[in-house]
């Protein structure tokens, strides 16, 4: 049974729309409705949910905040997720300069300074989730062109980031 990343992902994109931008990256458990709704039932009650949903549906829960300072890939490898939670999904905004020159080379410590500055640097939030069984999507919503109708989505669309997700769902061989 494939369970509907791509739902959970556009869901999560829209619900970080309605939140504005600006906003620090977020990580979110994906959870079966229907488990978190027989194992939680208090929750389930209090959030609407069914036991009898869709078994393909899944309900992200927002986790604690990422440390401040930590590098997100720090972040991500310090990660781990119990059994019941089927995927992960991720929030963050990013400052990108398309078009760019391998020449070019940023200053240290000032590089997000230095990238606003450049031609053609474009504000940009992306929303990836996997699964545990290897379902994958992500959704990038440009700040210059902010509409429901501009979102770009798809399996592949920033494979780093979903690849980086995915090694946090492995189990630790140690």
């Amino acid at each position: 049974m494939t369970l509907n990343i791509r739902e959970a992902v556009m869901d999560l994109e829209q619900h970080a729309s309605e939140q504005g931008w600006d906003q620090p990256p977020r990580v979110y458990a994906l959870v079966p409705t229907a488990e978190l709704a027989r194992r939680e039932p208090a929750l389930a009650s209090m959030l609407g949910l069914d036991a009898s949903a869709d078994p393909a549906e899944l309900t992200p829960v927002e986790q604690e905040p990422l440390p401040d300072g930590v590098p997100l890939e720090e972040a991500l490898g310090r990660m781990a997720w119990p059994e019941a939670v089927a995927g992960c999904a991720l929030v963050m905004e990013r400052l990108v300069v398309k078009g760019s020159d391998a020449t070019l080379d940023p200053p240290r410590g000032g590089t997000g300074d230095w990238a606003a500055a450049q031609d053609g640097s474009e504000e940009v939030r992306m929303v990836a989730g996997v699964l545990r069984d290897g379902g994958r999507h992500a959704a990038l919503r440009m700040r210059a062109h902010d509409s429901d109708d501009q979102v770009l989505n798809g399996p592949d669309l920033v494979p780093a980031l979903t690849s980086a997700l995915e090694l946090t769902l492995q189990e630790d061989e140690d």
